[in-house]
């Protein structure tokens, strides 16, 4: 998902040798988050979080990691270098999903459970509007100048674009059945996985009309960049895949293997490895990117959701005291 600039997050993996990369796995019905070594192909460590975790995300400045905790209302700070808890940030109403705009200014949330949008003003996480929208609000990203947040509504099939500085519904259409993942690779169009059906659909971002379709896998649901500006992969949980789609070309140009639910997705600094969570089976896949082949799978929490791979080795400077903030507000 183009939830925050591809550039920062590259930034913040870095391109640091497999030994000193960290991986974290949110597991969503474990109310955990698992730190797994990369080199090792093990999970190191365990940690509580607030219940039901499903999507991370690095702060504007990189030097956080925020974990939203949907059933307790909350996000985690956790240090990007050391995996240290440094604070939660209460009364962050049930964020399943999470995004920063690219200027940094605007935070958004998802609530999934609790049909609404919340915009907030990133500095100091001050809530600008809630926005109720029926239909189960799940994934979203933000167009490159930072004007409109993009949000797919699972349960009524649609997509809707909101104006951050008025917090206006901007339209409201009918893409298709259960959107999820949603991206916006260029001006002209977003692309957006349908998990109800087996294909992605383009929507023109100015009006939101239908522009075309392609075919990829059962159960379309999410995205993640590889990273050279043309090649996106797209998970597809009930086929058992992920896709490597063109998108100037708008074609499927590979297929990898992955059972169990494949979700979420993360590349590694080398660009050597992605990461994806496979939700049914309690498990994460290593993917060679080089064979376009899973070559391992790691045990880890129940329904692994979200996850990120860091440049840092949090085996040693982890996670090893409670967030001194705890319950403070920042």
């Amino acid at each position: 998902m183009r939830i925050l600039s591809f550039a920062l997050v590259a930034m913040i993996l870095g391109t640091s040798a497999a030994r000193a990369e960290s991986v974290l796995v949110l597991n969503s019905e474990d109310a955990s988050y698992s730190v797994l070594s990369r080199s090792q192909r093990t999970e190191l460590k365990r940690f509580p979080v607030g219940r039901e975790p499903h999507h991370l995300m690095p702060t504007p400045d990189g030097s956080e990691i925020l974990i939203g905790s949907t059933a307790t209302n909350e996000l985690l700070a956790l240090d990007s270098k050391t995996g240290e808890r440094r604070r939660i940030v209460r009364d962050i109403i049930d964020p399943y999903q999470l995004g920063f705009s690219a200027d940094g200014k605007w935070f958004v949330t998802a609530a999934y459970r609790l049909d609404h949008i919340d915009i907030y003003q990133a500095d100091g996480f001050k809530l600008a509007r809630r926005i109720f929208m029926d239909g189960l609000p799940s994934h979203l990203t933000f167009d490159a100048e930072s004007k409109t947040v993009f949000v797919t509504l699972q349960e009524t099939g649609r997509l809707v674009a909101i104006d951050l500085a008025t917090q206006a519904v901007k339209w409201n259409t009918q893409v298709g059945s259960a959107p999820a993942g949603v991206i916006m690779p260029d001006a002209n169009r977003l692309l957006v996985a349908l998990t109800g059906e087996d294909r992605i659909v383009v929507v023109d971002p100015r009006d939101g009309a239908l522009k075309g379709s392609l075919k990829t896998g059962k159960a379309a649901h999410n995205f993640w960049p590889k990273g050279d500006g043309r090649h996106w992969f797209l998970s597809n949980r009930v086929e058992g895949t992920v896709t490597l789609l063109d998108v100037r070309d708008m074609k499927v140009v590979g297929t990898i293997k992955i059972p169990g639910g494949p979700d979420d997705m993360a590349i590694s600094g080398d660009g050597k490895e992605m990461w994806v969570t496979q939700r049914f089976l309690r498990r994460v896949a290593v993917v060679d990117l080089d064979k376009m082949k899973m070559v391992a799978s790691i045990p880890v929490g129940k329904s692994p959701h979200g996850i990120m791979i860091m440049k840092t080795d949090w085996a040693t400077g982890g996670p090893v005291r409670a967030a001194s903030t705890a319950g403070e507000r920042k």
